[in-house]
């Protein structure tokens, strides 16, 4: 019994743990080891969970989502949609902050449509000098301009038959989001210098890390473009709030690490010890799996042995950390500077920190995060949405 009440009291239910004797009165218990931060709930529920998804009639597990690790609830609900859109042409836009896994969603989606076997074309419309925007996409014919030597296909004739990835879509200069709408409407395509039309068949996949609701409304980006693309929305979760995915996503990037880096001369197999994956699963991680498969990657490089000290987590989260502090305090002010919005963002940050932690207990939530009660709690997720 006093196992079970040490890892209730070190995982779901945080306490201090007392022990009595006769000789030594009631004294505070010392347990001398951490357990993991992360603690798995409802296992009893899995079978009743399982039961639900087959009658709900929802499409059967495709083996290409295998490569989207996961097991919160949240994420379950985008895989689920995601499954259904893959099997469809319509186009897709996927939300998510940088580093969320966008592009591998939207690998996955192709790979379980009946366009799988035809060619997946990633571009990222803000890496494109504006001026060979057009050229890229929509290829050109010889001597079209000063350096076109030869005739060259564009991304939308390259993706034919398949899927075109748009990624950071929000980036797309406004002339060419007017022709990208022309594309998409017509389904064909004219290089530039040619007046020929050449027909098209492209599933067109857009992600972005911004608001493109809110570019509609400083004329950043145009709202029948957004429509034409906004058939199917998935939004990405945050890794801070997807709770229990933490956990299995450190394991995996510690194989990734492994794996790559086992050829390299005198490279130590490494894993983490429990202090510092607790360490690890406390930051907010505001760069996503991007950021903290990096962080990983730097404590796996300070380590001298073959565990992972919580001295070496630490010094590799520094980086990060400073950087995301710096973002935060020193934004530059000016017209797009928005203070509400700049304390909205840290509200529903620190509020869906508190309660991914406390496994969605409104109480302890609101006292980790100084509020007088859990009803305060309440007042301020409906105020900024969180559900």
């Amino acid at each position: 019994m006093a196992a079970v009440w040490i890892i209730l009291a070190k995982t779901r239910f945080p306490a201090e743990l007392i022990e009595s004797s006769p000789h030594a009165g009631v004294v505070t218990a010392s347990v001398p080891f951490d357990i993991s931060a992360e603690f798995i709930p409802d296992l009893l529920r899995q079978t009743d969970q399982k039961l639900s998804y087959l009658s709900s009639g929802l499409p059967p597990d495709a083996p290409a989502f295998s490569d989207i690790i996961h097991r919160s609830s949240v994420m379950e609900r985008i895989i689920i949609k995601a499954q259904h859109v893959a099997l469809r042409s319509v186009p897709v836009l996927i939300e998510g902050e940088s580093g969320t896994g966008k592009e591998l969603l939207a690998r996955a989606i192709h790979k379980a449509s009946p366009r799988k076997d035809n060619a997946f074309v990633a571009v990222n419309c803000g890496a494109i000098p504006s001026e060979l925007v057009e050229s890229e996409f929509f290829g050109h014919e010889k001597g079209a301009f000063t350096g076109a030597h030869q005739a060259r296909t564009g991304y939308f004739e390259a993706a034919d038959g398949g899927t075109l990835f748009l990624d950071e879509i929000g980036e797309l200069p406004l002339p060419m989001q007017v022709k990208f709408l022309r594309v998409l409407q017509e389904g064909e395509v004219v290089r530039v210098g040619s007046t020929r039309p050449i027909p098209i068949d492209v599933r067109i996949i857009a992600a972005t890390h911004r608001s493109l609701s809110e570019d509609i409304q400083t004329g950043h980006f145009r709202p029948d473009l957004f429509y034409r693309l906004a058939v199917a929305i998935l939004k990405l979760p945050p890794i801070r709030e997807r709770s229990g995915d933490m956990g299995l996503l450190i394991d995996s990037m510690m194989e990734q690490i492994n794996r790559e880096s086992k050829s390299e001369p005198g490279y130590r197999h490494k894993k983490l010890s429990v202090s510092a994956k607790n360490i690890i699963l406390r930051q907010s991680w505001p760069g996503n799996v991007r950021e903290l498969l990096n962080t990983l990657r730097r404590s796996a490089l300070w380590s001298e042995g073959e565990t992972i000290q919580s001295e070496d987590a630490r010094e590799a989260l520094i980086q990060s950390q400073s950087s995301s502090q710096n973002d935060l305090m020193n934004r530059p002010l000016g017209s797009e500077f928005s203070l509400q919005e700049l304390i909205q963002t840290l509200a529903k940050h620190y509020i869906q920190r508190a309660l991914t932690e406390t496994h969605g207990n409104k109480t302890r939530a609101a006292k980790q995060i100084g509020f007088s009660s859990y009803q305060t709690l309440t007042n301020w997720m409906k105020k900024y949405g969180i559900e």
